[in-house]
């Protein structure tokens, strides 16, 4: 079972749900220490004070806040937890929209919200139920760990889930990334489409979406420690420095992923659509003179 991070209530209106807040997620990476190469000992950080000279205790370190370099403002915990905020002790919801309606790099680390005894198993369901025939998510203010943040509660089968969230001054404009004005073609355009289709898949099952890398690193432990050579890497793949072909680069991937269905995969191949003959005008005493299509522009 896993523990709880913080245990408060949600506020909904007048309706005070007690709750429990535990990890809804698990980290199986391969985790490593910091070891001293010559002697494989450990290699501690230590806490050192910079004015004394020596490392201090846990319980003597607690945070400041910097005015200047010789003016630093004390601040406890307890200072904090007293703070006059609604959010100190509830996830205050303060409205409900579609999920649609957030963007999704706005939204973190998911938590399961556990009712808190008997006492809140009614008003738990309540929430949880009104969410899931709304279909609408419910956007709430907590504030942990000596910061306020923004949340968004959902359901996941029978438990209501809470993301945070980032507020909207913590995105970054991404306008400066944005490429120079190209030109694409209608066949390059229907041609990445056709490969998004072919690469299509109804849910995250499959090798495909397998941790590799923490399992390659697991192996090349246990060979280490039976004194084997660890598998040689692949020899990466050449490189042309020469412009990428769009339309080769599409019908190569498409071709790619018919090999992988042929040997088993579970891919659904479309064929790549073929160049486009011009449109035929109706037919009137004099011909009208023909006209290429202009490729169409985008960003």
């Amino acid at each position: 079972m896993p523990r709880t991070i913080w245990r408060g209530a949600i506020s909904f209106g007048l309706v005070t749900v007690p709750i429990h807040v535990v990890s809804a997620t698990e980290d199986h990476s391969i985790h490593f220490h910091r070891v001293h190469l010559s002697d494989m000992a450990r290699v501690r950080t230590r806490k050192v004070c910079e004015l004394e000279d020596r490392e201090v205790s846990t319980s003597e370190i607690g945070k400041g806040y910097e005015i200047s370099r010789d003016h630093v403002i004390p601040v406890t915990e307890q200072e904090l937890r007293d703070l006059p905020l609604p959010t100190a002790k509830a996830i205050e919801i303060v409205a409900f929209m579609p999920l649609s309606s957030i963007d999704p790099i706005r939204i973190g680390e998911g938590y399961y919200l556990q009712p808190d005894g008997q006492v809140a198993a009614k008003p738990y369901k309540l929430l949880r139920q009104a969410l899931g025939r709304s279909s609408r998510v419910a956007v709430a203010r907590y504030a942990w760990s000596g910061r306020e943040r923004l949340g968004l509660l959902r359901v996941r089968d029978d438990v209501i889930v809470l993301h945070a969230m980032r507020w909207p001054d913590e995105i970054r404009d991404p306008s400066s990334l944005t490429p120079p004005p190209v030109e694409l073609t209608d066949e390059e355009i229907d041609g990445a489409l056709a490969l998004m289709e072919t690469m299509t898949r109804d849910g995250l099952e499959g090798d495909e979406f397998r941790d590799t890398y923490t399992e390659a690193v697991a192996k090349m432990i246990e060979a280490k420690r039976e004194n084997r050579e660890p598998a040689p890497a692949p020899e990466p793949a050449e490189e042309s420095g020469q412009l990428v072909d769009l339309m080769a680069a599409l019908n190569e991937s498409v071709a790619k992923a018919k090999e992988a269905r042929s040997d088993g995969g579970h891919a659904d191949v479309h064929e790549m659509p073929t160049k486009r003959a011009a449109k035929k005008a109706p037919a009137k005493k004099t011909a009208a003179k023909k006209t290429a299509r202009k490729p169409r522009k985008s960003a």
